[in-house]
């Protein structure tokens, strides 16, 4: 039984060694830094941390992004159907008219947000 999980416990420890020689080695050879007022406050990509930390998103950001994220997944399921597509049909056709239907019910939910306005960025 031990000898099964020899292994495992091999790699961690190798791994662990790794990391923590890793580590040791950088404190040691590492170019020691002297602290300032400039190096101990906070940069944001070379703009000057004045103001509010988080800008406000609109709504619509939010929307469109679950609305990608609902649409994308859709690809999750219709490519392995893809794949399977001519040896299932040889033998069901059902299988073609149930993603049909899961494809019309995805067109009838974008064409709802299409006459909600969800995919117009300019208001």
């Amino acid at each position: 039984m031990l000898q099964d999980y020899l292994p495992v416990l091999m790699q961690i420890l190798i791994a662990s060694g790794f990391a923590a020689s890793t580590l040791l080695v950088s404190v040691l050879l590492g170019k020691a830094g002297k602290r300032n007022a400039m190096k101990d406050s906070a940069y944001e990509c070379g703009m000057l941390p004045i103001g509010e930390t988080q800008p406000r998103f609109s709504v619509k950001f939010y929307l469109v992004a679950m609305l990608f994220v609902l649409f994308d997944i859709e690809v999750v399921f219709m490519f392995p159907w893809a794949v399977v597509f001519r040896d299932l049909v040889a033998q069901n056709t059902a299988i073609f008219w149930s993603m049909a239907g899961f494809a019309f019910i995805l067109l009838v939910a974008y064409l709802y947000a299409l006459k909600k306005g969800a995919l117009k960025w300019n208001d």
